[in-house]
C-alpha cells in the first residue's frame, strides 16, 4: 500500500497549516490503495540543520536528524502543506527538506499552498525547484488557498468548494506517481 506524508511546512505559534492538513487527510480518507498520515514538522524539533556531513551520504550524527531520515525514507510521497513567506517557503520546510537527501529520491509530491494575493502560487513555484535538487518528482495538480477567500478573519479556514476537485485530482496524482516510481526507489 502507498504511504503518503501530509507535511505541515511551517512551524510558527498560530500557524494555520494544522487545519489545511486537517482537510487534506479528510479528503485523503476517500482515497483507495494509499495510507496518509499526517507528520507535522514541529514534532520533530530540527535546528537549523546542524549535521557535518553532506546528507547525501546518509550517515547522520545527530538523533533528530536519524528520526527525520526514518520518517521520510518510510513513506512512498508527500502532500506539502504551505503558506508563503515573502514570496517563499518557510525556513522551517527549507530547512527539514535539505536534511535528508536519498530519503526524498524518486519520490511523488503534491503541492497545496496558501497566501494573500496569489494563493501561495510563488511559494509551490520555489517548491517545486527545490523538490527537484532532491529528486521528488511533483504532480501537475496543485491547490492554491486564499487567505482572503479561504479563511474567515485570518484564523478560522473556510475552504471553498471549489478547490475540493484539485484537490481530489492532486491526490489522484500523487498516488499514482508514487506507485510508477516504484521500480526507480528499489534500484
Amino acid at each position: 500500500m502507498t504511504r503518503v506524508g501530509i507535511i505541515i511546512g511551517t512551524t510558527r505559534p498560530g500557524r494555520l497549516g494544522p487545519q489545511v492538513a486537517q482537510w487534506v487527510e479528510k479528503a485523503a480518507g476517500a482515497c483507495e490503495n494509499a495510507e496518509f498520515e499526517t507528520v507535522d514538522l514541529a514534532d520533530y524539533h530540527l535546528p537549523l540543520f546542524d549535521e557535518p556531513g553532506l546528507p547525501r551520504t546518509g550517515v547522520y550524527e545527530h538523533a533528530h536528524t536519524r528520526a527525520w531520515s526514518a520518517k521520510v525514507a518510510e513513506l512512498d510521497g508527500f502532500v506539502f502543506v504551505t503558506p508563503e513567506y515573502n514570496w517563499s517557503i518557510p525556513a522551517a520546510l527549507k530547512n527539514a527538506i535539505d536534511f535528508v537527501y536519498n530519503e526524498w529520491n524518486d519520490k511523488a509530491a503534491g503541492l497545496v499552498g496558501y497566501g494573500s494575493n496569489v494563493g501561495g502560487a510563488r511559494a509551490l513555484d520555489h517548491l517545486r525547484l527545490v523538490a527537484g535538487a532532491v529528486q521528488l518528482k511533483t504532480v501537475y495538480t496543485q491547490v492554491n488557498l486564499s487567505l482572503l477567500t479561504d479563511f474567515e478573519q485570518y484564523t478560522a479556514f473556510k475552504p471553498a468548494e471549489r478547490h475540493d476537485a484539485a484537490l481530489r485530482r492532486m491526490l489522484t496524482e500523487v498516488i499514482a506517481l508514487a506507485d510508477a516510481l516504484v521500480p526507480l526507489r528499489r534500484a
